[in-house]
């Protein structure tokens, strides 16, 4: 008899969303948030789901629909609306950090669009309803003249906070604050290669679903990396206290005789494979024998320049093409004005004045029938 323990089992995010009535977006949202708690896969997939988390949340009041609720975001457009403001106060406000994006995504027109949470957007506008009407307060202004705009910096907090609750590996926190570094400021704060190497390999995905077109990779990577001073100076000092508590707790893998190894994850070898050869070239045999090298080939070549179209008067010279006639035992040679803008007009001796055609099967059967040893 077989004994299934829902309690102890555990479900892929696909099987999870459908149990929870969420769409594969929303339980990732969820998952940032924490509204939803997962587990580490212990083979470094996904994370998933645990039955008794689906049980828990399927058990609420008003499971679908409040939990659904919880989870709305909202644009500028449904944002306004919802506050009872007009949209270029509710961008203002956005723009200098009195709301805080949870998500954002680039459109086709490579714009950039930022979500809120529609809960949040509630909360701000019944705790800060003096924002809400009348004239905007003179620091908002000083801030929206010099072009001030902290959604990415807002976003990035949140994000990163989102991604330092979810591990407690100290390795992987350290990675995730590396993650919105550049390179260079990494580079100042980890001078070890190694350690570099170890940060890249276990570095988060700041956006689930980054754009496929190059020009939104470029945007969202220049959203997601830290561009203020105040900023990029807080980052590099809770670096520096993250590497410290991760050396402490466990120290870089170290191969044999002292030599560390590289922690990217390690391509499968291949056998060496011959290289194909082309197939041999085949020559086509002359249709003669023909005494080599010794003998004399019974075919001379002259060359002829041959003069453009009637330009020139007759008697000059001018550079141009050289053509080719073949002097052929016992057939004779071309008669004079043989050449006539670059194509033969006369008929070869031993033709017997049956043109083109006739000069033609002569020549062949020549060929076929040499009179030599």
């Amino acid at each position: 008899m077989t004994v299934r323990q829902t309690s102890t089992t555990s479900l892929g995010l696909g099987r999870a969303a459908q149990e929870l009535a969420l769409k594969r977006g929303e339980l990732e949202l969820a998952l940032q948030l924490g509204q939803v708690r997962a587990v580490q896969d212990d083979s470094g997939g996904p994370p998933r789901v645990e039955r008794r988390e689906i049980d828990r949340l399927r058990a609420g009041h008003g499971f679908a629909a409040a939990l659904r609720e919880r989870l709305r975001t909202v644009g500028t457009v449904d944002g306004a609306e919802l506050a009872s403001i007009s949209q270029g106060r509710f961008l203002r406000l956005a723009r200098t950090g009195h709301f805080a994006p949870v998500r954002f995504y680039v459109n086709r027109y490579h714009a950039v669009v930022w979500l809120y949470l529609a809960e949040e957007v509630l909360d701000f506008a019944r705790d800060h309803a003096p924002l809400l009407t009348g004239r905007t307060p003179p620091d908002v202004r000083a801030l929206l003249a010099t072009g001030e705009d902290r959604r990415p910096r807002n976003w990035r907090g949140r994000r990163l906070g989102q991604l330092l609750r979810a591990s407690s590996d100290p390795w992987r926190r350290a990675a995730a604050i590396a993650a919105v570094l550049d390179p260079v400021t990494v580079a100042g704060v980890v001078p070890d290669p190694y350690e570099r190497s170890l940060l890249s390999v276990l570095r988060p995905e700041m956006v689930p679903a980054p754009p496929k077109s190059l020009r939104g990779r470029e945007i969202v990577e220049r959203l997601v990396t830290a561009d203020h001073a105040d900023e990029i100076l807080w980052h590099r000092a809770s670096l520096a206290d993250a590497l410290r508590e991760a050396r402490e707790h466990s120290a870089a893998p170290v191969a044999r005789h002292g030599r560390r190894v590289r922690h990217s994850p390690a391509l499968p070898a291949r056998a060496p494979t011959a290289r194909p050869r082309s197939p041999p070239s085949r020559t086509v045999p002359w249709p003669w024998p023909r005494p080599w090298p010794h003998a004399p080939s019974p075919y001379s070549v002259r060359g002829a320049r041959v003069r453009g179209a009637g330009s020139r008067a007759p008697g000059s010279r001018a550079p141009g093409r050289r053509a080719l006639s073949l002097r052929v035992p016992g057939l004779g040679t071309p008669g004079a004005g043989a050449v006539r803008g670059g194509r033969r007009a006369g008929c070869w001796g031993g033709c017997g004045g049956a043109g083109q055609g006739g000069h033609e099967a002569a020549l062949l059967a020549r060929l076929r029938k040499p009179r030599w040893t």
